[in-house]
């Protein structure tokens, strides 16, 4: 009997092609442009869209990329000016993200790109909360469309679609927000974008390609309220740290408006996650949604689509990629995207249905895995306990024993004022006995005492080695070398006044804190306090030989001078303006802890 040879997606699976494989012969050579085409809304304010479609008679399906960002970086202009670029180019622009044009409109559908009220061109008067539903259904009508409308576009247009898909409009069938922002508050609160309540510069850097409408003028007065927000967040020190943070402050919202929104309110509002607990039942819209381990660095992507997919009934399928941001302009998951709207929009039997409903990256083994679920249900939650000397083990110490009672952990971490060097604790397992796969969320219990009260606390979880080396007495062998490789995987944060737990909502690998105002509590200088922090989720295999390497600090840094960064997707955070000293604990008392999930093989 013969045996068909293995695909190439086999041989060399790559991180840009979940697969399984899966297009159409394009049907449509040439493509007509309707630009700049005002569409009235139910009150009468009109927003500004981009029409694509094949150049032939007809009724087609329309996919929507409706998004905050300029309109006129997308479509066909862009991209036959710049051809895709990959994360690491100094090209790469993360906002170019409505989708691949050509490629859609060539295989049958109208590309439909735009903006809401107040955005680009679109007029800015009135609301912008029925701008989304009203272009579908108008849309629908057109008679260049079969009155199946689907969406894509990722992040900020990722974001409108699952806003729009609570709103339910009849002609809307499916829709692929991929990197779809956070799941509670309005087009992504403040949870999953500041997980522990930690703020980072992630808005501040891609702000300066917002296409929000502004007139500046002198700042004018604000609401009481918000009048005594903002002077007690010109009062801060941590802030002031950073003029170009402060900056922002300084000018009462006439510059970023929505980062100074989070800056002089950096917390969550309760009835914010309750109304969109309230709504995700709204959802009926087949979703598919996922992200990237890339993800982790600005968070909200990551944690938002595995928000959506626990929490939407409709027919759902998660994607996590690999660690690099997908290309720009965004083009990469076509197959897929074209795979998912043939299916719900067209009636065409792709078998993207037919499948496990959760397909992941593993980093390390380089290759991509199904699941029924997320997490995984077979799932073997393992705790790695910190130890003296700086070593992770699976072993508590035995009540009654002489490795009972530990001495705490010691660094001291200076501002950024004062210093570019970051302190840290670094736990390691041993060299590993066989290969370990970790596939889901992580969570670090750690009990620690500082002297001031507050700091951030950073975890890190780090792929180290191959390491062939042993420890003993022996000279040459009483360290583990100082230059292994090793490989970042994912962080997590908590502002130690952030540490009350919501019991009801929290679970072992994901806690979750309130971030809110009332539930804010100082550290009392000296005291041994219980932090559960979440850690960004992650797919890795650790090979044997290599080792699980866990790093706690308080600070990280831009990666320029000046308060820039090399990339906007890959943020720092405001950190501690004082000087503070952290003890971390691990005693039977005191057992500290990291939390992962290990999937047998």
């Amino acid at each position: 009997m013969s045996v068909a040879a293995p695909s190439s997606e086999t041989l060399l699976p790559s991180p840009d092609r979940p697969g399984p494989a899966y297009d159409r012969e394009p049907d449509y050579a040439e493509i007509a442009r309707d630009l700049d085409v005002m569409v009235p809304m139910r009150d009468g304010a009109q927003i500004c869209v981009d029409i694509y479609r094949p150049r032939a008679p007809g009724r087609f399906p329309a996919l929507l990329a409706f998004g905050i960002y300029n309109k006129d970086l997308q479509g066909l202009d862009i991209a036959q000016a710049l051809p895709p670029q990959p994360a690491w180019s100094a090209l790469w622009t993360g906002p170019l993200e409505a989708g691949d044009t050509k490629f859609l409109v060539s295989r049958g559908y109208v590309h439909v790109i735009g903006s809401p009220r107040g955005v680009g061109k679109s007029q800015a008067s009135g609301s912008r909360q029925w701008d989304c539903c009203d272009l579908i259904e108008w849309i629908a009508a057109q008679d260049w469309c079969d009155g199946n409308v689907g969406m894509v576009g990722i992040s900020g247009y990722g974001a409108e679609q699952l806003a729009v898909a609570k709103q339910a409009p009849p002609h809307l069938k499916a829709i692929f927000p991929f990197d779809s922002r956070g799941a509670y508050g309005e087009l992504g609160g403040f949870r999953d974008e500041y997980p522990g309540g930690v703020i980072h510069l992630f808005r501040y850097l891609v702000g300066h390609f917002s296409a929000i409408q502004q007139n500046k003028g002198s700042p004018a007065p604000l609401p009481p309220e918000r009048e005594r927000l903002w002077r007690e967040a010109m009062n801060n020190p941590d802030y002031k740290m950073y003029p170009h943070v402060f900056n922002v402050i300084a000018q009462k919202g006439q510059h970023m408006p929505p980062y100074f929104n989070v800056l002089i309110d950096p917390f969550d509002d309760t009835a914010a996650v309750e109304k969109s607990e309230a709504e995700f039942n709204r959802i009926k819209v087949p979703t598919y949604t996922g992200s990237g381990w890339y993800g982790y660095s600005y968070k909200t992507h990551l944690n938002g689509c595995q928000h959506w997919y626990r929490n939407i009934a409709a027919p759902k399928k998660l994607l996590l990629a690999g660690p690099a941001h997908v290309e720009r302009p965004y083009h990469t998951f076509h197959s897929e995207v074209l795979r998912w709207h043939d299916h719900w929009l067209k009636g065409l039997d792709t078998g993207v249905m037919n499948e496990a409903p959760v397909r992941f990256w593993v980093m390390g083994l380089n290759e991509w895995r199904s699941a029924d679920d997320w997490p995984l249900p077979q799932t073997q939650w393992t705790k790695l306990y910190l130890k003296s000397w700086e070593r992770l083990t699976t072993e508590l110490p035995a009540p009654s024993s002489a490795g009972e009672v530990q001495p705490p952990d010691t660094f001291v971490q200076m501002p950024p004022s004062q210093t570019n060097t970051i302190q840290r604790l670094r736990y390691m397992t041993e060299p590993l006995a066989r290969d370990v796969l970790v596939a889901g969320p992580v969570a670090m219990t750690l009990y620690a005492a500082i002297d001031q009260d507050d700091t951030n606390w950073i975890v890190i979880l780090k792929d180290i080695g191959p390491d062939v080396s042993v420890q003993s007495v022996r000279e040459g062998e009483r360290e583990v070398p100082k230059h292994l490789p090793q490989r970042e995987l994912t962080r997590g944060w908590l502002k130690a006044s952030h540490r009350a737990l919501d019991p009801k909502r929290s679970k072992p690998w994901w806690p979750w804190h309130p971030l809110t105002r009332q539930a804010r509590k100082p550290v009392s200088p000296g005291a041994i306090e219980e932090y559960q922090i979440q850690v960004m989720a992650t797919a890795n295999l650790f090979r044997k030989g290599h080792r699980i390497c866990l790093d706690i600090t308080s600070l990280d840094l831009p990666t320029g001078v000046a308060g820039a960064t090399n990339a906007e997707y890959v943020p720092y955070h405001i950190c501690s303006s004082k000087t503070v000293l952290h003890r971390v604990h691990h005693d039977r008392t005191h057992p500290s802890h990291l939390l992962l999930p290990i999937i047998p093989e």
